[in-house]
């Protein structure tokens, strides 16, 4: 008798699962149907500014029945990709993992004790941790199906996904803050669940830079200055992490850039970063010269924005082999890519990774950075524009709204 290959038994279970699920289904029909109920960042504080037994039971509920309605509006995207597409090893997984989490939310009974509650959170806790994968692995699949996807549509697909699970993981670890603070098992410090009301842009600034250069290196050339102007005493309420983790990205770019244009001169130039306070936005500039985004050999590109794209046509490095090879390490990891700073610096301090071009950041050099703080700036209505002046360095400007009344942008 002859024995079946085990990858190939996997894959093809895989494949008819996958399948099983393209055939109409009544709940996901019904759920599909329903429009999401987007938010804003000042309803969230508002909300979970006096927090009590009553709202913590309607915030639980909110988010058990909120968060199967924006799943369900993705599996729908999903389905209507060609099939080639969601076949792919990478996307095959994301819509197992959306398929169970969107049943496993629908069954979820409803929730009417604080007792109830913490079991609750424990419940979206787990799956948060289940989907640490989801980023890499649709990162691959598309990858992998880019041949087969206009530029547009790819990067329009993309984009959902990707702001839709902004979303999800904002409403959900918010409900888990809000009800770690009611119970008094973690402090506020100037927050309301998972937003900062009085947010330092100045001090994010400072703090990314200063865990920028716990990264080690590979060489004795060090670090360019960084000089932080303007209105240095601007706050704001908004989501620290999302900020950070966008500054964070600039600042890594610019520095890299500047050690890698500057690597035979005995000095290296500063990177300037203003900080602009309007009425009803904050702006936030990265000026370096490291000669310039578009110069670099290694990430040929017609426009600075195609560094946001997904798509091979805009950005060819999509279909690098090594770039690929990454994909498949951080996709097959059990911590997976969260993109935070956090899971970064962790990394570096657990790895001791050095600077090495294809060692940089939480992961293999994957390329997600630029796209991921694009998705992040524009969550709640911002925006990230890249200006290249080619030979000399690269001028990035980051708009976030302040008032916090802009509503999620979340497409169905």
């Amino acid at each position: 008798m002859l024995s079946v290959p085990r990858p190939r038994l996997t894959l093809s279970r895989r494949l008819e699962s996958t399948a099983l699920h393209f055939y109409q289904n009544r709940q996901l029909e019904l759920y599909a149907a329903k429009e999401t109920k987007r938010l804003t960042l000042r309803q969230l504080v508002f909300f979970g500014r006096s927090i009590n037994e009553e709202r913590i039971i309607t915030s639980a509920n909110y988010v058990r029945t909120e968060l199967p309605v924006r799943i369900a509006h993705r599996l729908r995207d999903l389905q209507a990709l060609p099939y080639i597409v969601v076949t792919q090893e990478g996307v095959a997984k994301v819509y197992e993992l959306y398929w169970s989490a969107f049943e496993k939310f629908r069954r979820y009974p409803v929730v009417t004790s604080l007792a109830e509650n913490e079991k609750f959170c424990q419940f979206v806790a787990q799956l948060l941790n289940e989907h640490a994968t989801v980023i890499p692995n649709l990162y691959l699949g598309l990858s992998l199906s880019s041949p087969y996807l206009a530029p547009d549509q790819l990067d329009s697909f993309m984009r959902r996904m990707l702001i839709s699970r902004i979303s999800r993981r904002v409403l959900a670890e918010h409900h888990i803050a809000l009800s770690e603070a009611y119970a008094g098992t973690r402090a506020q410090e100037s927050r309301v669940g998972i937003i900062s009301t009085a947010l330092d842009v100045a001090g994010c600034i400072r703090r990314c830079t200063d865990l920028l250069k716990s990264r080690p290196l590979q060489d004795a050339k060090g670090w360019p200055q960084i000089v932080i102007d303007g209105h240095l005493d601007c706050k704001f309420a908004y989501i620290r992490e999302h900020l950070e983790y966008i500054i964070f990205e600039l600042l890594k770019n610019a520095v890299d850039a500047t050690r890698h244009k500057h690597a035979s001169s005995d000095s290296l130039p500063p990177i300037n970063v203003t900080v602009a306070e309007g009425t009803d936005d904050v702006g936030i500039r990265v000026s370096d010269q490291g000669g310039g985004g578009l110069s670099n050999n290694s990430c040929p590109v017609k426009s600075p924005e195609d560094l946001f794209s997904f798509s091979h046509v805009r950005n060819a490095t999509r279909l690098d082999d090594e770039r690929l090879v990454a994909l498949r390490t951080v996709s097959s990891s059990q911590e997976g890519l969260l993109a935070t700073v956090r899971e970064q610096v962790a990394r570096w301090q657990q790895d001791g990774e050095t600077d090495n071009i294809a060692l940089q950041g939480s992961h293999p050099k994957i390329g997600i950075g630029l796209p991921m703080s694009n998705i992040f700036a524009t969550y709640f209505g911002g925006s990230l524009e890249l200006v290249s002046l080619d030979g000399w360095g690269t001028d990035v400007y980051l708009r976030v709204p302040k008032l916090g009344t802009n509503l999620e942008g979340i497409e169905v």
